[in-house]
């Protein structure tokens, strides 16, 4: 296998000219700071970014110069069980939002008797405001290539799927171009490095549905059935795609599978909190001078990444909130955004970390303003499955929609809370989680809501339904 490797053409000194100059330069050139003295890379450690803005991506001889397959090598020559016990000590969990351990659910697949296996790449990335994954399969796709082919080695799978959403053309032409190269170098295909291991990738154009990035809604997408999501169990591990024991994880999560194979599950958890290990991607964006995508260790502050790196809000602005991780997780208030960037704080609050867009918002922003937008956004993605899901947005976004019009009513907050509650039995975590950003502004801008409720006032001037004109009559 070490010979195999070493075979690859571009594995030695052949491609470092053509390295970005960043790589190579031990002192930045005069009059150009280097990047770590920015505020916007300070706080940041890249790992999983380490190659981006640096390769190629369309090149693979980069990929495996910067060490790029060494984790599938050291893998194969390696139990299943060694390979999954090393992912489960590095402690890394699914970063696409539910944090259950990859390992795990791994060794569900693993201990599967039916056959064949499937390992499915979800990229349906559909948060508002979220561009982790694209930045990943724009810039490093063979990560995400060689990550999936450990798993089919741990697990027992012989072919996967990469699910990428319509919107994303450029990431599913790297992927597609990082498969065919991987498989013409033999690191796909028949016998993985000459190992006997037969593993193979197909990348799926999703069609535009967001609940598609729910496991079992991507599932039937694959299968070319309507992009619905199903009640659970069987779990994918049990039946999933073409009702074969499956496992799907977030391109993240396989992203960081190659680095923990290479360079150790102890590397891997020399960075993180207490209680997780690694490092998040997050995009930031909206109310924000400097806009991006960073990488920090799980477990740093809120505030390093939206005050730090992100410069605040712009001048003479007052930072508001934050809409941490999609349209279902709920709004972090100015006072809050202090805490710590893994899954307890923001659950002990009501809401979810989800899989990484930081939205920030100033006090140009109407909360019910930014309700309304969410609700619409999950009333409009309903697949229509259960009416608790598609009936109970969809009268959420009508009593929101009057509030903003001043035609608000008292009975109006009891309501949204019943319908919370009731929604809280939807058939999918979408229609469960709709409500969040609702019940956030019941616990944190109650006051603003209250202002619009029964002072028929917008504090952000942005309802257009509270404005009022008046005609005033002056004298010559």
């Amino acid at each position: 296998i070490e010979q195999a490797v070493a075979a690859q053409p571009g594995t030695a000194d052949g491609v470092a000219g053509e390295l970005a100059l960043a790589v190579l330069a031990d002192e930045p050139l005069d009059g150009v700071p280097p990047l770590r003295s920015l505020e916007f890379f300070r706080h940041q450690v890249r790992r999983l970014m380490a190659n981006c803005g640096v390769i190629d991506p369309d090149n693979i001889d980069h990929y495996i110069a910067r060490g790029g397959y060494e984790g599938l090598a050291k893998a194969l020559g390696m139990t299943d069980e060694q390979v999954i016990s090393e992912v489960m000590e590095s402690g890394l969990w699914g970063r696409g939002g539910a944090a259950f351990s990859t390992g795990r659910k791994w060794d569900f697949l693993r201990g599967a008797k039916v056959t064949p296996k499937y390992m499915i790449c979800n990229a349906d990335e559909g948060d508002p405001g979220s561009f982790v994954n694209r930045n990943l399969m724009e810039s490093d796709p063979h990560l995400i290539v060689e990550g999936m082919a450990i798993g089919g080695y741990a697990t027992g799978a012989s072919y996967g799927y990469i699910y990428i959403r319509d919107e994303y053309p450029l990431p599913v032409e790297r992927m597609e171009k990082a498969v065919q190269q991987a498989r013409e170098r033999g690191l796909l295909g028949d016998s993985v490095l000459g190992s006997g291991f037969a593993f193979d990738l197909a990348v799926i154009r999703g069609a535009g549905s967001y609940v598609c990035g729910e496991e079992t809604g991507l599932i039937a997408s694959i299968e070319d059935a309507r992009g619905m999501p199903k009640i659970r169990p069987p779990f994918p591990a049990q039946a999933g795609v073409f009702d074969k024991p499956s496992n799907v994880n977030n391109v993240e999560s396989y992203a960081n599978v190659p680095l923990i194979l290479r360079e150790g599950a102890a590397w891997y958890a020399s960075v993180g909190s207490e209680k997780h290990k690694g490092t998040k991607m997050f995009s930031l964006s909206g109310q924000v001078q400097r806009v991006g995508i960073l990488e920090v260790p799980l477990g740093t502050a809120m505030s390093d990444v939206v005050m730090g790196a992100g410069g605040g809000p712009p001048e003479g602005r007052a930072l508001k909130a934050v809409q941490p991780g999609g349209p279902l997780s709920g709004i972090v208030p100015a006072s809050d955004v202090g805490i710590a960037l893994e899954p307890e704080p923001f659950k002990e609050r009501g809401m979810f970390m989800g899989s990484g867009g930081l939205v920030v918002l100033d006090d140009s922003n109407c909360v019910v303003d930014l309700a309304i937008y969410f609700e619409w956004f999950a009333e409009d993605e309903s697949c229509g499955r259960c009416t608790t899901c598609f009936a109970g947005t969809r009268r959420l976004l009508e009593i929101l929609k009057r509030i903003s019009s001043g035609r608000g009513r008292s009975s109006d907050p009891e309501i949204m809370r019943l319908l919370a509650d009731t929604m809280r039995y939807a058939n999918c975590v979408h229609g469960q989680a709709a409500p969040t950003v609702v019940m956030t502004m019941f616990s944190f801008f109650e006051e603003e809501l209250n202002e619009h409720l029964y002072n028929k006032r917008c504090p952000a001037k942005v309802c257009r339904g509270m404005v009022r004109y008046e005609v005033v009559h002056h004298s010559d």
